[in-house]
């Protein structure tokens, strides 16, 4: 949408236009800050590309570094954003976008890094780092986030242990769990799998952000900040997806999980997953991550493999059986890991139906979809100027393949289905509660609902 004001009734989308909003302090302070990052990663790697590539892998990292160098001067002298010059799949998609938002006369200076919406220039950021990579084999493939993902992995290996643990456990005596006891169980992991999401490494612009204590110990004193709890009607959801099977068996629904970061988030997810198949409450999990690195700490399918494969070799016995258990649930099928090129562009959900039909379609066979963390809340609610009592319902805009819930802390600066007067009350008393990671909501919508 190429207009600011107000189309149909839809608010303009957030934008660094507004000095001083944190869509502008990202843009003019977190995004160089990153960029820089990935340039030193680059640079400190470089004996390691001259002993796998020799000269040309030399080369390589010099034309990385000098086209990340200028992409940073771009950003920082609110330069418009260019094409994309790669021959990659999702490029032309890419390309098509920036001449929407460029409008009808196509005018190239229209759409600029300072001018345009945050959630757009902040996603062709990334985007731009992986053209810079793969523009210049051998190192095309490498992952610039890799290090500070292993890293926040490896540091919060207590608050992992502690899980696992929690969750033998659960998993030892599940035969003789009530359903009051399920249902409590229940609550504690998916607040477990929502606290996870604190740990985010692109909003501490990839500075050490990791769990160093299990949440289990605070979820009482954290359940005060949830602003929206409909956990119970994911609850509802999980049970009313439960169907008499052909032998009279009950057989549970699948529920897609669509991630977002690697570290202690991804295992806090994977935890979830795996206490939901083993107490009968999902039959099935589908697992939708990044096609490549994004967003600092984004899961690939590089990082969903190694995390299990480390939870495997751990030298701690809950840990180990839990990675045990998580590579045959992979094997068998109960578990899969899906990737796709909407997830890493920058459109709001509301176009998936139109853009990535395929995507939509798959998202509709699931019975519960969850969506972790605040890059995909900004995406389910099109990163706009919404009022906070605006209804969940009405900021997805139509998008509704299956019932869906979000579980994000907030770090952006949109909100939505709040009480009246709750977000001018966390106002007054914290100017900056929807970008401290200090809030969350447990936001649930389905279609059902709608009819």
């Amino acid at each position: 949408m190429a207009a600011d004001k107000c189309v149909h009734g839809v608010p303009p989308s957030l934008s660094a236009k507004v000095v001083g909003s944190f869509a502008y302090l990202t843009i003019r302070d977190r995004l160089p800050t990153i960029l820089t990052k990935v340039v030193d990663t680059i640079h400190r790697n470089k004996n390691k590309f001259f002993e796998e590539y020799g000269e040309e892998g030399i080369q390589a990292e010099k034309q990385t570094i000098g086209l990340l160098s200028k992409l940073r001067n771009e950003l920082q002298t609110d330069k418009p954003v260019l094409a994309l010059a790669d021959s990659l799949q999702d490029a032309e998609s890419w390309n098509q976008y920036l001449q929407r938002h460029q409008g009808p006369q196509g005018d190239p200076d229209s759409v600029s890094w300072f001018q345009s919406p945050w959630l757009y220039v902040e996603c062709y950021m990334y985007r731009r780092i992986q053209e810079a990579l793969w523009l210049n084999p051998p190192i095309s493939d490498y992952d610039v986030f890799n290090e500070a993902k292993t890293q926040s992995y490896f540091e919060s290996q207590q608050a992992v242990m502690a899980l696992c643990t929690y969750l033998g456990g659960v998993n030892k005596n599940k035969e003789d769990l009530s359903k009051n006891q399920l249902l409590d169980t229940f609550n504690k992991l998916l607040k477990v799998s929502l606290w996870g999401n604190k740990c985010d490494l692109s909003i501490s612009a990839g500075q050490k952000n990791s769990q160093k204590t299990s949440p289990l110990d605070s979820l009482s004193s954290l359940q005060p900040f949830i602003l929206v709890d409909d956990s119970n009607l994911v609850w509802l959801t999980l049970i009313s997806a439960q169907r008499p099977g052909q032998s009279g068996k009950i057989t549970a629904g699948r529920v897609d999980i669509v991630l977002d970061n690697a570290g202690f988030e991804l295992v806090s997810d994977l935890v979830l997953a795996d206490f939901l198949i083993s107490s009968g409450l999902a039959r099935e999990v589908q697992f939708h991550g990044k096609c490549f690195p994004w967003f600092v700490s984004d899961v690939t399918v590089n990082d969903f493999q190694w995390t299990i494969r480390q939870t495997m070799a751990a030298n701690h016995m809950w840990m180990s059986k839990s990675g045990v258990q998580w590579q045959s649930y992979v094997k068998e099928g109960v578990w899969s890991y899906h990737d796709h090129p909407f997830w890493t562009q920058p459109h709001e959900f509301s176009d998936m139906a139109a853009d990535a039909p395929d995507l939509y379609a798959t998202l509709q066979g699931a019975d519960l979809v969850l969506f972790k963390g605040d890059l995909n809340y900004r995406k389910l609610t099109g990163d706009r100027e919404w009022d906070h009592t605006a209804g969940f319902d009405t900021a997805l805009r139509g998008f509704t393949p299956a019932p869906l819930c979000s579980l994000r802390t907030l770090k952006a600066n949109v909100q939505v289905g709040l009480q009246p007067g709750q977000g001018e009350k966390l106002t007054s008393q914290e100017p900056d509660w929807m970008t401290s990671g200090k809030y969350a909501v447990i936001q649930f919508h389905s279609p059902k609902s709608e009819q």
